[in-house]
């Protein structure tokens, strides 16, 4: 079906609900026919992501830059493991390779990734859909202050309508293929 890119954490110190989510995650890109693209790595969320697709059934894609190979996380058991130069290249075969983008919680690598492919969206660059997986509330503070952003006229008001917001990952993978096909 489709190429979906999941941004996530990477660090191995979350609570075991996050990569519970991870791994639902994963194993519903599988259940549901499509394939992971990653950061590459096999740590954290990231890395529970992955096994996850693999165990659904996904063909799994990782792009991970040589500095992140040379610190040894890189997930090694990918069906296609593509190592690229630095972390900016890395975003740019990440979009090029996806058909749309689900972010799930995570950290400033998380919310760099987001930004990018949130921003390149809104100058046209791609159409692809964006779904933030936001279960429990995880980024309301991080909504709100960047609608506030709307009235001060920083953010467009189309801008925030480019990232649509899911609380499950049936929900969010939902959201996905309904924007896909539309």
């Amino acid at each position: 079906m489709a190429a979906i890119c999941v941004f996530c954490a990477s660090s191995d110190t979350v609570e075991q609900r996050w990569l519970d989510l991870a791994a639902e995650t994963g194993r519903a890109l599988g259940a549901r026919g499509h394939s992971l693209v990653s950061g590459g790595g096999c740590v954290g969320m990231m890395g529970t992501v992955a096994d996850g697709a693999r165990a659904g059934g996904a063909h799994t894609l990782g792009i991970i830059p040589q500095c992140l190979i040379d610190m040894e996380v890189a997930d090694t058991a990918s069906d296609e493991l593509i190592v690229t130069d630095d972390m900016g290249e890395r975003k740019n075969v990440m979009i090029d390779r996806s058909d749309a983008f689900l972010t799930l919680p995570g950290g400033l690598g998380t919310l760099d990734e987001l930004f990018e492919v949130w921003t390149t969206a809104t100058l046209g660059v791609h159409r692809k859909p964006i779904v933030l997986l936001d279960p429990d509330g995880f980024y309301d503070g991080l909504l709100s202050w960047l609608n506030g952003l709307v009235a001060t006229k920083f953010v467009r008001a189309g801008a925030m309508e480019t990232v649509l917001v899911a609380r499950s990952v049936p929900d969010a993978l939902d959201t996905i293929e309904a924007a896909l096909a539309s």
